[in-house]
């Protein structure tokens, strides 16, 4: 068998690995890489793994960095079966269809703003390719075995890291040897709001782990509460607004949903709340028809509230008109808008209208990859660059790790225990991680595996 890491080796984004036995070609993931505009769009544009000759792709999750190129798959020629579970197939069908409006819209920005006579900017793929890659989605419940072939079958448990996201079991017959694979997708948290701890699985062969936060412990997410009640009453008194950049999927849901809490216990100070993303509502309508994937205590806080979703003084907003309005509105507002590393959609111009202001906050609720935005603001750097803007940071700067979705080092300890409680590891490798969190978890999975893990480099391939 042979592993090709094509992507979220070394970083934390384009997460894309490819399996090859005697009678299969399986890729994992189709993400897109996020960064440096130029970096990242010659990567997304070539596939390395010829698109064509898959026999098919098993989807951990439905976030950009994991789904986001599988429009371009198709655009390169693939037309065989997507395997994810229920929940990550209905997000997903949002999420690539916004991801294609955005291309489209940010293209036509870009080639406005470009010299005459310059070639032109395209979008990765355009709507068409998106409708057409959905059709191919198939999908599998959590703990439900799928026989792909009589050497190929899967299983997907519950991640804990976003709706429908799935941990792949799977075991594989290459040369007329069984292996067991297990791939993580991006692991969540433990005893976090609205998600299931993620599920514990057996020990195996290959082991497939990515380490966002392998080096981390974070806080608890109660705390978040605590934390958002000084930011908001600080911005209320001195009449600024608070942007928060924040993920359409999963982060947006969370935030609203510890809002939610606050105003239930008459805690929110009275403040106007905007969802400035017309993705974030369709995604949190997908979040209510697959209430079931949600937790014990999501249930119970239904039971006197009917929507967890909503609450007085909230909105979302449903054009573009209005979302420019709010650049403009006088006085204390929160805005939660995407994207969550600030490298695209409407926070951006939030962000160029708003971060010279030092009344107002900016709040980072999540993990900021190099060579973005998010990150650069995260930083503090004096000056930023905002589509074509060199503008100066004077806004208050806030991380709330609290409500990270990505496991820390005592959740990763707690997961491989499971893993060493059956029969170990046979090998592992470590991705999805810049190289202190990688270098930080493979001490922690070290003494699990029959030999030390192993962190591949971009299209390094592996025989096991």
């Amino acid at each position: 068998m042979k592993i090709t890491f094509l992507g979220a080796a070394g970083e934390v984004t384009g997460s894309q690995h490819l399996i090859e036995t005697d009678s299969h070609r399986i890729l994992l993931d189709c993400g897109l890489f996020q960064g440096h505009r130029t970096e990242s769009r010659l990567k997304n544009e070539h596939f390395y793994c010829d698109p064509k000759s898959i026999d098919g792709v098993i989807l951990s999750h439905a976030h950009a960095d994991h789904c986001g190129n599988l429009p371009g798959l198709y655009k390169a020629g693939y037309r065989g079966p997507i395997f994810c579970t229920p929940a990550t197939a209905d997000v997903a069908d949002v999420m690539l269809h916004d991801s294609a409006h955005i291309q489209e819209e940010d293209a036509k920005y870009l080639n406005r703003k470009h010299p005459p006579g310059t070639p032109s900017i395209k979008p990765l793929y355009d709507d068409g390719h998106v409708t057409a890659v959905v059709k191919n989605f198939e999908t599998v419940p959590y703990a439900d075995w799928h026989q792909l072939s009589k050497d190929f079958r899967l299983r997907f448990q519950d991640a804990g890291h976003i709706l429908g996201s799935a941990i792949t079991e799977m075991e594989i017959r290459d040369k007329g040897d069984w292996k067991r694979v297990v791939f993580t997708g991006d692991l969540g948290r433990r005893d976090t709001p609205l998600l299931r701890d993620p599920q514990r699985v057996e020990g195996c062969d290959v082991l497939i782990t990515e380490s966002t936060y392998g080096n981390r412990i974070h806080p608890p997410a109660d705390d978040i509460k605590v934390q958002l009640k000084s930011i908001l009453k600080r911005a209320a008194a001195r009449g600024g607004r608070v942007i928060i950049p924040a993920f359409s999927l999963g982060r947006t849901q969370t935030f609203v949903y510890f809002l939610n809490q606050l105003s239930n216990a008459g805690e929110l100070p009275s403040i106007p709340v905007y969802v400035d993303s017309p993705l974030s509502k369709e995604i949190t309508s997908v979040y209510r028809n697959h209430n079931a994937s949600l937790d014990v205590e999501f249930h119970r806080i239904m039971q006197s509230d009917k929507d967890p979703f909503s609450f007085p003084g909230l909105r979302y907003i449903a054009n573009q008109s209005e979302s420019m309005q709010l650049n403009h509105r006088k006085g204390a507002f929160v805005v939660i808008a995407a994207s969550g590393m600030c490298e695209a959609g409407r926070v951006v111009h939030h962000l160029l209208h708003g971060i010279s202001d030092p009344n107002n906050i900016v709040v980072l609720i999540g993990y900021q990859a190099e060579n973005t935005l998010g990150r650069r603001i995260h930083d503090q750097a004096p000056m930023v660059r905002i589509l074509d803007h060199q503008v100066e940071l004077r806004a208050e700067v806030e991380s709330l790790e609290g409500l990270s979705a990505h496991a820390d080092a005592e959740d990763f300890k707690w997961w491989f225990e499971g893993l060493a409680a059956d029969r170990g590891v046979g090998r592992a490798f470590i991705v999805h991680g810049e190289q202190d969190q990688r270098l930080a978890l493979s001490q922690l999975l070290d003494h699990v595996c029959d030999e030390p893990p192993t962190l591949p480099k971009y299209r390094e391939s592996f025989e096991v």
